[in-house]
């Protein structure tokens, strides 16, 4: 197919100044997701709120869809002639908890430091939904010079980051003819990734799968003033550091060769090499606790190519004088493409002792399978394309992600769903993206922002025009 390159005469600077002023209001929206014991305050109204008084300021109609009050996502749709099946935008509207002394400026702030936007959501995802309603925008306003061949949708959703139930999946349950698209675009991908001098785009086709496990272990209970060596609290402590020193077994899949592959060839020997055999159950693990030197590359790479199981909460006792007899953890597992729930589950025993000692119960709280994308598709070939005309020397690459997202939800109604809400990092300041994500002093470029609305503009207008 040909691919478009539609930048019209748009006064990018102004578009990218507005764009950054909604990401600060929405950062500046405290809408901290706590699960269960999320309060009103954390609730996603208000920013949905924004979201909408910014399209309707461009003269669209957004929607308001809410399964309880505060737990709100909003959508809204520019018309295309319909000769093509819709493409969606999406995005979360709620983030994670910040502890506010561990930042060097305050992450409800929404301040700009340092040529970087601070905020808890800045990446995690604040700003795809700024990007996304900024085009929206400029696509309501015909500031484009193609005839739109698709509908062109944006849901901005709640509740993501504690399992997307009360936002996307929602969504998709109740309103899905409002969102029910071929394709959608939303996070994690399109970031700068700079490797040994090389800058390299992932672009998300495939996640891992959630399996969250709380694990129960049992002993006597008794007076804390006689120590007992089998009780459920030292259970759980000697499960918990097997489990911290064991990495769980190595499973290639197609999405990790691919991207591995692609990045390889473009590396510097000895640098190829190593990563060209990391795909290799046999040499894997040695590879990457003896030549990944990186701690975070190491980690990212690690996530990659196993299950992985996380401790995450631990609960024991009510007394400090009281030996209790249950001590639980609950563990983050995340499930590769082609791994089932019993398999990771399986694993995640075996890591945790010895098959002769008294086992514990597993609870599965969550769990939903991995989502995977085909990348020989039009769409995937525009944001390749798109990316290479606004970094002419970045090399675009298919990517697994271990993380959840709300692909899954979408992916339900058969939409191709892909990680892509660029932004670009000064690779000569030391940044590392991935630890952005729930971590301290999050934060985004400003440059980086305009740039990545300019190459989402040109994606969609791109893969939709006639």
């Amino acid at each position: 197919m040909p691919i478009l390159s539609p930048m019209p005469g748009i006064d990018w600077t102004a578009e990218g100044d507005r764009c950054v002023g909604l990401l600060q209001d929405l950062i500046r929206i405290p809408t901290v997701n706590r699960g269960a014991d999320t309060t009103t305050e954390g609730h996603e109204r208000p920013a949905a709120e924004r979201v909408a008084e910014y399209l309707r300021a461009a003269g669209l109609e957004p929607r308001l869809v809410e399964p309880e009050p505060g737990r709100t996502s909003v959508i809204t749709r520019v018309a295309g002639t319909g000769e093509k099946p819709p493409l969606l935008l999406t995005a979360h509207l709620d983030v994670v908890e910040a502890e506010p002394s561990r930042w060097r400026h305050p992450p409800f702030g929404g301040e700009i430091h340092d040529g970087y936007v601070w905020g808890r959501g800045a990446i995690d995802m604040k700003h795809m939904a700024a990007m996304s309603a900024t085009v929206m925008a400029l696509l309501a306003k015909g500031a484009h010079d193609k005839k739109l061949a698709r509908d062109v949708i944006f849901a901005a959703v709640a509740d993501e980051e504690a399992g997307s139930a009360k936002g996307s999946f929602w969504v998709v349950d109740q309103h899905p003819d409002l969102v029910r698209a071929e394709y959608a675009l939303g996070e994690i991908g399109g970031f700068s990734l700079h490797l040994f001098g090389r800058t390299f785009y992932p672009i998300q086709i495939a996640e891992k799968g959630t399996c969250w496990v709380r694990a129960t272990f049992r002993g006597q209970p008794g007076h804390g003033s006689m120590p007992d060596p089998n009780s459920a609290v030292i259970k759980l402590a000697r499960a918990l550091a097997r489990l911290g020193k064991t990495r769980l077994p190595i499973h290639p899949t197609e999405a990790v060769e691919l991207s591995f592959a692609q990045i390889a060839a473009n590396l510097p020997q000895p640098q190829r090499a190593v990563l060209g055999k990391l795909t290799t159950p046999q040499v894997a693990g040695l590879i990457l606790d003896y030549l990944v030197r990186d701690p975070n590359q190491r980690r990212s790479f690690g996530a990659l190519l196993s299950n992985t199981a996380t401790p995450t909460v631990v609960r024991a006792g009510t007394k400090s004088n009281v030996i209790p007899s249950l001590a639980t953890v609950e563990i983050d597992g995340r499930t590769l493409p082609g791994q089932s729930t019993d398999a990771f589950l399986a694993e995640l025993r075996e890591a945790l002792g010895p098959a002769d000692i008294e086992p514990a119960d597993f609870e599965v709280l969550n769990a939903h399978p991995p989502t995977t994308t085909p990348h020989e598709t039009a769409l995937f070939e525009q944001l390749q394309a798109s990316l290479r005309r606004h970094d002419p020397h970045g090399i675009p690459i298919p990517f697994m992600i271990p993380g959840f997202t709300d692909a899954k939800a979408f992916s339900k109604l058969g939409t191709k769903y892909y990680g892509f809400a660029p932004v670009k990092f000064d690779p000569t300041r030391e940044l590392d993206f991935s630890r952005m994500y729930h971590g301290d002093d999050e934060r985004a470029p400003v440059a980086g922002l305009h740039w990545g609305l300019q190459v989402l503009f040109d994606a969609v207008v791109g893969i939709s025009a006639a």
